[in-house]
């Protein structure tokens, strides 16, 4: 078969199989790079002191931006987790957008530098920012469904999780108010293994999170997370099955961790050193690789151009957030509180600067005075 190259519009026969062309495989495969490259230099400036904390997505990169594809950017929405490196990157943020964060820069398009790491969020593209409690993403999702349907839009709303958020409270009243009304929803959760240090036995006592959909009466699917077009054939499926009016789906993408749960774990405290070495046989990004280049979409010389392009995306990134301003923290209380303080006096630590502050000068400066 003969090699492809972007922008060229063909669809080879692998493509074609799941509707869609070799652009789309193209952008999925380079998406999936992207984040993990991203994810590998953030390891590395954390243990260079540069940045505190790192929450990996290693692992989970396919099923992330083949999840997301179907999805129509700025028209969909999407509630991410802390892992949702590749699903970000797929629904329009950038590398740069994801280091900024990192470094909680001034100019962080998650929140301005007042969120940990790992909280992403664009409102640009209908990504929505959360919150440290997990699973509370599944309301904000479940909440923009019920307005789609309320409102005619058309849209669908997506929130993923891993399998230990799926336990919590959030989720069974998410997906039982979802069902009930048949909402434009998909629920993704990305099962690799582990809820920290926590095994998967000890958490579920069924085989499969997705065992617990027919008690909502939904559909409930169970994806190999390393296969890329399974994912996105399944995510397909679901979001075509929302638009229609038939309601939610849970899809469970069943995935690997490459990586400790975040830089302040050590996983070899409970995973032995042969169950880390057999994950490199399931690891996404090598295993599309080679999809690709069998079904003669991705040519050695297409492979070596495109990591040369995300090398330097990804250092062109590092040094943006590096020399990027900090927050002024006299803002520290902007987006943080109402803009405008609902009383007659401020509070008492300000504002910072006069945000918010019109017509309470006399009160911001008696209660600047009380503080002193």
């Amino acid at each position: 078969m003969a090699a492809t190259r972007p922008g060229s519009g063909a669809t080879s026969e692998l493509a074609a199989s799941v509707g869609l062309t070799d652009d789309d495989l193209i952008g999925m495969y380079r998406v999936i790079a992207t984040a993990r490259a991203v994810d590998e230099r953030m390891w590395v400036l954390n243990r260079a002191g540069r940045i505190p904390f790192v929450i990996s997505g290693q692992g989970h990169e396919g099923a992330q931006a083949a999840i997301a594809w179907p999805l129509e950017r700025k028209k969909d929405w999407i509630a991410p987790f802390y892992r949702s490196i590749a699903t970000c990157l797929a629904f329009g943020m950038q590398a740069r957008d994801i280091l900024t964060a990192q470094y909680a820069k001034a100019i962080d398009l998650s929140s301005g530098g007042r969120q940990m790491p790992g909280h992403y969020g664009n409102v640009a593209n209908n990504l929505v920012s959360l919150s440290s409690p997990v699973a509370t993403q599944m309301l904000h999702a479940v909440g923009i469904a019920l307005a789609a349907k309320i409102r005619k839009t058309g849209q669908v709303a997506m929130t993923s999780m891993g399998e230990g958020s799926s336990n919590q409270g959030d989720v069974h009243e998410g997906l039982n108010f979802a069902a009930i009304h048949k909402l434009p929803f998909i629920l993704c959760v990305e099962n690799n293994g582990y809820a920290i240090s926590v095994p998967v036995e000890r958490q579920l006592a069924t085989p499969n999170v997705a065992d617990r959909a027919s008690g909502y009466g939904i559909p409930g699917v169970i994806v190999d997370g390393a296969d890329v077009l399974g994912c996105y054939t399944a995510a397909k499926e679901a979001v075509d099955r929302a638009r229609r009016g038939d309601g939610p789906t849970l899809i469970e993408a069943k995935v690997i961790r490459l990586t400790a749960h975040s830089s302040d774990d050590q996983q070899t405290k409970y995973r032995s050193a042969e169950e880390l070495a057999g994950l490199t046989a399931n690891d996404p990004l090598p295993r599309f690789r080679a999809q690709l280049k069998e079904a003669g979409v991705l040519t050695d010389e297409l492979e070596s151009q495109i990591a040369a392009e995300v090398k330097k995306d990804i250092d062109e990134a590092t040094d943006f957030a590096e020399n990027a301003a900090d927050p002024d923290p006299s803002t520290a209380m902007q987006w943080v509180f109402a803009e405008q303080w609902p009383g007659e006096t401020p509070p008492a630590w300000g504002f910072g600067g006069s945000h918010g502050t019109e017509g309470h000068e006399g009160d911001k400066s008696a209660a600047e005075g009380a503080v002193d």
